[in-house]
């Protein structure tokens, strides 16, 4: 497919994945006339990225990972290894949440005891 349906499919703008050609995270295929052809695997490709970008994966790391895996299966090892630190970072933020959730509920509990003990006393 050509850009403007890959576009609609992905919900990526034309322009974003002109960018993500020019960054080399996309390397669409072209075709004799040297359109940009599409296929499912470049959507699945995209929705990794889309995925990585949101699990706070810096650009730099992504088009590293992009690169490696251009390069083909010879580089698993180290893809493995970048998403093996992204998986323990994500771990390491659950943690940190998981903490300051615990303060939250504290603080709202004495919040909770204050507002009712000031009802009793109405």
């Amino acid at each position: 497919m050509q850009i403007k349906a890959f576009s609609a499919k992905t919900g990526l703008s034309s322009d974003t994945l002109r960018y993500y050609e020019k960054e080399g995270l996309l390397m669409p295929e072209r075709d004799s006339n040297g359109y940009r052809c599409y296929g499912n695997r470049d959507a699945e490709w995209v929705g990794f990225i889309l995925r990585l970008k949101e699990m706070g994966v810096p650009l730099a790391q992504i088009k590293e990972y992009a690169r490696l895996r251009h390069m083909g299966d010879a580089t698993i090892p180290q893809r493995y290894e970048i998403l093996l630190a992204h998986r323990e970072n994500l771990i390491r933020k659950q943690q940190e949440l998981a903490e300051h959730q615990a303060f939250l509920a504290q603080k709202l509990a004495i919040y909770r005891s204050a507002m009712q003990k000031s009802a009793d006393d109405i």
